[in-house]
Order: C-alpha cells, then sequence, then structure tokens
C-alpha cells in the first residue's frame, strides 16, 4: 500500500482551522486579562463565534465532525480509558470516546466562560451583545448573597466602586469556568498524548493535516 492510500481524511477544515483558532483566542484572553480588556474582550468574542459555529458544524458538518459520531455513554467512555492502561483500545476514526466527551465538556465550559463574560460586561458597563438584554435586575434573585458589606458600601462612599452583587456574581461564574477550562485542557493534553502512543500515531499532527492512518479510519481518534 503506498502512502498516499494507507492514509485517509478525517478533520475537515473547518475543525482543524477552527480548533487552533480556539487555541490562539483562548490563551490570549487569558493571558490579556483585565491590563488588556480590549484585546480579552475581542479574543473572547472569537472563542464565543467559535462554540456557536462548531455546535452548528456539530449538527450538520462532515461524518467526523458531528456529534453522532463521537458523542458516547459513560460505559464507552470509562471502558476506553480503561483500555488505555492495559494497550487494547479499538481505532476510531473520528474521536474516540473520551475525546468525544473532552469536546463536548469543552464547549460546554467555554460557553459559560464566555456567556458569564459577555453578561458582566452588560451589567457593568453596559457594553457588548448582551448590553441592553441582560441587567443588574435580571440577575437580582441569584445575587442576593453577594451584596455589599458595610465596609464596601463606606469605601463607595468615599469614591471607591465596589462591585454589586450581579458584578461579583457573574465575575465569579466567569473565572470560575476559565479555571474548570484549563483543568479540561490539562486533561485533553495528557490524552492526546496517551492515545498518540496506543494508537502509534501523532494526533495532533492528525489536526493540522486533517489525515490519519486509513487502518484506524476503517474502524471508526483524536
Amino acid at each position: 500500500m503506498n502512502q498516499s492510500s494507507s492514509r485517509q481524511t478525517v478533520w475537515d477544515p473547518l475543525v482543524r482551522i477552527g480548533h487552533w483558532t480556539l487555541v490562539i483566542a483562548f490563551f490570549t484572553a487569558y493571558f490579556a486579562g483585565d491590563d488588556l480588556f480590549n484585546i480579552h474582550t475581542w479574543a473572547g468574542y472569537v472563542v464565543a463565534t467559535y462554540v456557536v459555529v462548531r455546535i452548528v458544524w456539530g449538527l450538520v458538518g462532515t461524518r467526523h465532525a458531528r456529534f453522532a459520531d463521537f458523542v458516547r455513554g459513560p460505559g464507552a467512555v470509562f471502558g476506553y480509558l480503561r483500555g488505555l492502561f492495559t494497550g487494547k483500545v479499538p481505532d476510531y476514526a473520528g474521536h474516540n470516546p473520551a475525546g468525544g466527551a473532552m469536546v463536548v465538556a469543552l464547549l460546554f465550559s467555554l460557553a459559560m466562560t464566555t456567556s458569564a463574560g459577555m453578561a458582566l460586561y452588560a451589567v457593568e458597563d453596559n457594553a457588548g451583545p448582551l448590553a441592553g438584554i441582560v441587567t443588574e435586575a435580571t440577575f437580582a434573585p441569584l445575587a442576593a448573597n453577594f451584596g455589599e458589606n458595610e465596609e464596601e458600601e463606606e469605601h463607595e462612599r468615599d469614591g471607591g466602586h465596589e462591585e454589586s452583587g450581579a458584578e461579583e456574581l457573574l465575575e465569579g461564574v466567569h473565572k470560575a469556568f476559565v479555571y474548570i477550562t484549563l483543568a479540561l485542557v490539562g486533561l485533553h493534553l495528557a490524552g492526546v498524548v496517551a492515545s498518540s502512543l496506543v494508537h502509534k500515531e501523532n494526533l495532533a499532527r492528525a489536526m493540522v493535516t486533517g489525515h490519519k492512518k486509513a487502518n484506524d479510519a476503517e474502524h471508526g481518534d483524536a
């Protein structure tokens, strides 16, 4: 079998370009932080846009981009993870069960991160795509336990700005999901390394080229 016939295209351009664009945008937003707020904000918009596009593409996209191709139950996920330790796991052309679960977890975490960030921007500055739609009153019932104490009120009267209960709530959610996403990224990288070793294929490179070994693709990994 020649080299061209021993490999098969698995990842379409939207999946590959979107994947690496997401990596760049997320870490740009993370490292920019509040010190480079405009960069942080626009990088966040890129992340949010990717999440929406990827969800839509997961419903109508190419075969291995669709959720139906890689979303499996807990039994399949834990079975695959057990197999990694024994070195006996089936090959998958698209995402393996653990990889598929990670895709869903990352999309959810990123959706929460960007949604909370945009809501916070709307509440604090009445700016961003949710301005006029999301207000402090929107989160009033949930934010009741995040109100100002007497010391904070005195500081505000002296000219300082203290966050409202809604702002504290949204900032807390935003930060929490940033750290959850970072933890998921770490697990994802560990999984890519483990799967690459077990399947004897560089899965990171496959996400660049879009190609995987044909014998993997026949059974239906990243």
